[in-house]
Formats: C-alpha cells, structure tokens, sequence
C-alpha cells in the first residue's frame, strides 16, 4: 500500500479510537483507564493519548472517580454525524468516479 494510503488508514484508526472511548466515558463515565482497557482490549497508552486529545479538545474532564463528559460533548457528537456524512457523500463520489 502507499504511503498516503497507509497514513489516512492510520489517522482513521487513531480517529476511531478516540470516538469509541468518548462513547464509552459518555456511556459508562466517570471511568478511568484501567477500566477502559479492560473494555477496549487497548494498552494503557494508547488510552492515555486519545484521553489527553479528548480532554485538550474540551470533550472530556477528569474527576476524582475518572473521566466524564462535559457540555461540549452532544454538540460535538451532532456535528460530527453531519459531517461524517458529508465525508461518505464525498468518499461515494470518489469511488463512483474511479475506473473499473
């Protein structure tokens, strides 16, 4: 696979992480990292890395208990479907147009 290929696979995946543990501290929140990687099956890192993006986004606080949502968070997941939409519209148009 190509370079570029390989990082838009990497950044989708790091992508995907950090959404599934904001799903998860929405859901299941406060909840801490061990927590977290018994869930996920992800190392404590990996947690740690998406936890930090998340919380220096305004998504995500810590607490005593672990981490929670904070208010940003439903606006955030909202606009994110429609732009997740938009996305598949624009990734639909470029696999409609490639040659067969």
């Amino acid at each position: 696979m190509s370079e570029i290929l390989n990082r838009l696979m990497d950044e989708i995946e790091i992508v995907d992480r950090h959404l599934r543990l904001l799903t998860l501290v929405r859901e299941k929140g406060p909840i801490g990292i061990i927590k977290l990687s018994e869930i996920t099956g992800l190392p404590h890192h990996k947690i740690r890395y998406s936890l930090r993006v998340l919380e220096e986004e305004g998504l995500i606080k810590p607490s005593k208990e672990g981490a929670i949502t904070t208010p940003k968070t439903e606006d955030f997941i909202n606009r994110l479907r429609n732009i997740l939409e938009e996305m598949l519209k624009k990734l639909e148009g470029i696999y409609d147009d490639m040659p067969r």
